[in-house]
This record gives C-alpha cells, sequence and structure tokens, in this order.
C-alpha cells in the first residue's frame, strides 16, 4: 500500500460547507474526496467440484463482495475487468495482469474454498499489486464445520482482516450485529440481526411492547424498556443465556436504557420523581442517581462513548423538543439545537460528533420533514444526511464510525436502513413488517 493511501485512510475527516448554504455536505473517512483504493476480489477458487462445496463457496464469495463493498473505503473493480487466468494460490499470481490495466488495481485479494470431511476450509491472501518486490500483505487459513453459516462467518472475518490492514487501522463491522423493534410476530419485540441485515432473529417473546434496545459493549446483555404489569420497567436480555434475566425493578415508569461504554453505568429516563428525568446506575440496576430536574420531559440519553463524561439527551423545556448535552454528573448543561423539532441523539464512536432526527422547520404548514443530522458537538457546525426520503428517525453509530443505521418510512413501511456517515449509500435491511429503533452492536 502506497503511503499516500495510508495516509489518506487512516484519518476520519470531516469537512464543512459554509452554515448559509441550503445545501450542507459533509465528508467522512469514507468519502474524503481522493481516489479509493481499487481492490480487485476474484471468486476463491473451488478444491472440488460437488454441490456442497459450490454452494459454500458461493456463500463466501458473495458475502465477502458484499462486506468489502459496504466498507466505504473501496472502490470495488468490476469483475468484468479481470484477466482471464483467476488465481488459487500465491504463486498462480501475475501482479501485471491485475495492476495494469483494464483491472489496474491496487489490491488483490484472493484464495480458495474447499470441503473436506465435514469442514469447509479457506485460504485467502491479499497482495499489493503495485509491489513486484514484496507483494504479500495478508495470508490467512480458516477451517470451520461445513455449513452457510460458517462460510459466511469466515468471509466475515477476512473481510475484517482486509479492512484493518487498508483502512487505517480500524476494526470493519463485519460480524457485528443491529438490535431492533419488529412488529412482525404481532406484538413489538426485541430482534437481533448480522450488520447486513441476514440472519434475523426474534429474541424476546414478552407478548406485550418492547422499545428502545440498547446492547452492552461486551455484547453479553441487551437492556431495553418493556410494558409490564407494573409499567415500564428496564428489561434485560442475556445473549449468552438466551433469555430474559433479572434486573431491580426501579420505581417509575423507566424508559430509553443506555449503556456507557464501559459497560459500568446505565442513563435512562425514568417518571419516579413525578416528571420524566434523566437516571443512572450502575450496570446491576444499583445507586440510582438524578442528573436532571426541569419542568418537561428529559428522555433519550446517549454518552460520549470516548469518554463517558458526557451524556446528550432530549428535553421539553423550553417547548419543542431539543438536545442538550451534560456533564455525566448533571452539570454543565448546554443546549445544542436551537431551532425545529430535534430528537434521538447519537454519540459517534470518536466522541467528537452527534447524529440525531430533526424537523428544522416544525408546525403548520413548514416546510421540511424529519432527516438525519450530523453535527460537531464542539463548533455546532451541522451537515443534513438524508433528504426528500420520509420520516427518518432513530440514528445509530456503528463502532468503526463510517456508518449510520437508522429507521425510514421512504417506502411506505417504517424500516431499517444503513447509510455511510457521509449520508451517501443508503441500503434497506428489514422489509417484513414494520421496524424501528436500531442499535448497533459494540463489537
Amino acid at each position: 500500500m502506497t503511503k499516500r493511501f495510508a495516509a489518506t485512510l487512516f484519518a476520519l475527516v470531516l469537512f464543512y460547507g459554509e452554515a448559509s448554504f441550503a445545501q450542507d455536505w459533509i465528508r467522512t473517512g469514507t468519502g474524503l474526496g481522493v481516489e479509493k483504493i481499487r481492490l480487485a476480489v476474484p471468486d476463491f477458487r473451488l478444491l472440488g467440484n460437488d454441490s456442497q462445496t459450490q454452494s459454500l463457496a458461493s456463500t463466501f464469495n458473495t458475502t465477502l463482495w458484499n462486506d468489502l463493498q459496504f466498507a466505504g473505503i473501496f472502490d470495488m473493480v468490476s469483475k468484468s475487468f479481470y484477466p482471464l487466468s483467476i488465481p488459487g494460490a500465491p504463486q498462480e499470481v501475475h501482479l501485471a495482469d491485475w495492476g495494469n490495466p483494464p483491472p489496474n488495481a491496487n489490491m488483490l485479494a484472493f484464495g480458495n474454498v474447499g470441503v473436506q470431511g465435514g469442514s469447509i476450509s479457506v485460504q485467502g491472501w491479499l497482495f499489493d499489486a503495485k509491489n513486484t518486490q514484496s507483494p504479500q500483505v495478508l495470508g490467512k487459513q480458516y477451517r470451520e464445520e461445513a455449513s452457510n453459516a460458517n462460510a459466511r462467518i469466515i468471509a466475515h472475518r477476512f473481510a475484517d482482516e482486509i479492512i484493518f490492514r487498508l483502512g487505517g487501522g480500524i476494526t470493519g463491522v463485519a460480524e457485528t450485529k443491529i438490535y431492533y423493534v419488529s412488529n412482525r410476530s404481532g406484538s413489538k419485540e426485541i430482534w437481533q440481526m448480522d450488520y447486513d441485515g441476514a440472519n434475523p432473529r426474534q429474541l424476546t417473546h414478552t407478548g406485550s411492547i418492547a422499545l428502545s434496545p440498547h446492547g452492552s459493549p461486551d455484547g453479553s446483555r441487551v437492556a431495553f424498556s418493556g410494558m409490564t404489569k407494573e409499567g415500564w420497567k428496564i428489561l434485560m436480555y442475556s445473549l449468552e443465556l438466551d433469555r430474559l434475566v433479572s434486573f431491580p425493578g426501579l420505581a417509575g415508569d423507566n424508559y430509553s436504557p443506555a449503556w456507557s461504554s464501559d459497560g459500568q453505568s446505565l442513563a435512562f429516563s425514568s417518571s419516579r420523581s413525578g416528571n420524566t428525568e434523566i437516571y443512572t446506575v450502575g450496570s446491576a440496576g444499583g445507586n440510582p442517581r438524578r442528573l436532571t430536574e426541569s419542568k418537561g420531559p428529559d428522555v433519550s440519553p446517549t454518552w460520549n462513548p470516548k469518554t463517558n463524561a458526557q451524556i446528550a439527551w432530549v428535553s421539553g423545556r423550553t417547548g419543542l423538543p431539543q438536545i442538550y448535552t451534560m456533564a455525566s454528573d448533571g452539570t454543565n448543561v448546554v443546549r445544542v439545537t436551537d431551532q425545529g423539532y430535534a430528537v434521538s441523539p447519537s454519540w459517534s464512536p470518536n466522541g467528537q460528533f452527534l447524529a440525531f432526527a430533526w424537523v428544522r422547520h416544525y408546525g403548520p404548514g413548514a416546510p421540511g420533514a424529519s432527516d438525519i443530522y450530523i453535527m460537531d458537538v464542539a463548533s455546532k457546525q451541522w451537515a443534513q444526511l438524508t433528504h426528500d426520503g420520509g420520516r427518518n428517525d432513530f440514528p445509530s453509530w456503528s463502532p468503526d464510525g463510517r456508518h449510520i443505521v437508522f429507521q425510514s418510512n421512504r417506502t411506505g413501511k417504517t424500516q431499517i436502513w444503513t447509510m455511510l456517515a457521509d449520508g451517501s449509500e443508503p441500503r434497506q435491511l428489514t422489509a417484513s413488517g414494520e421496524n424501528t429503533q436500531p442499535n448497533w452492536s459494540y463489537k
């Protein structure tokens, strides 16, 4: 990899247009205005012609390509440009065929897939197509029980290795999960799916209403708000035990739990004092602490994951809901938005930005819709990420800071979508029932 590419991809930089322009724009590490790495990824060679090998290889190849394309940091070289001879091992690579036009690839990922003795084995390499002296950047070997699920897992792992090496040391998201609310089973329950929408799985079976899922940083639990006989309570689902586990029943109605990134605390909103205010408790539910005290409702807390020293939340203390920040002890309150109707804040992994839903011009006859915006917390500069696409809400950052998942009704029903953090490449992840309130896992 050249120094130019390494320097470019290492930074996660944002640039803003002048606030006076009607069309604000934003660029991140996935859109720096420079040439992306051209990556060629031919289908891995089959070691066998049986139907199982062909099926698992197809799953692996499709998943690997989609993972790398989704990453947003590569210019994927069209397979129509590939030479006729596709390598399955390093000694079969002819760099000139890949590094020169028509492929003109900077990097080449290749390898082989085989099934033997009930196991799928994959060998994969990453070569610098421009470096004739020392082209190998990466070489990996994987072996798992033969199944489509494991073919996907291996592809995810190899993709994340490539993304880590070429993306400035930032871990990819191919093995992450998204938690969300779906009514496809008849009631609103908490579901989980892979980051790309595959393998949807119902987690809770409350038969009531479950909302606001938030995965713990260690990936062991999902906190959510559920309607019970005693009212709205913070409930806890164990991903390790695959069932609900006990969590103290806090007084009042309690909503929107959010983990601190160290896993030591939960912030949530509660009516225990009369008005709905922001509280924190320890991860086991002890030592509740009240942070806000105002006449209007205070809801939807989210921690600054970089430091856990700040919390952003939504308050109606001045009328319409606006976004505020405060220190994690409730001091140093700062209003972030200054107009319209702003809700659902989500803090970026680097602690610098807030994504949120904003109707900037709110009221009878006012133009505009609910769109996803991003704001630099320090400078208050903002950029609009979605445009004229229905009602968009509940953004949540990916752990690599390159993507945002959100809900949108742009196709009629409310579904889960993702986009790059600059607002480009929107993708629909769900289609069955109505699906809302996504939360991207920490890892």
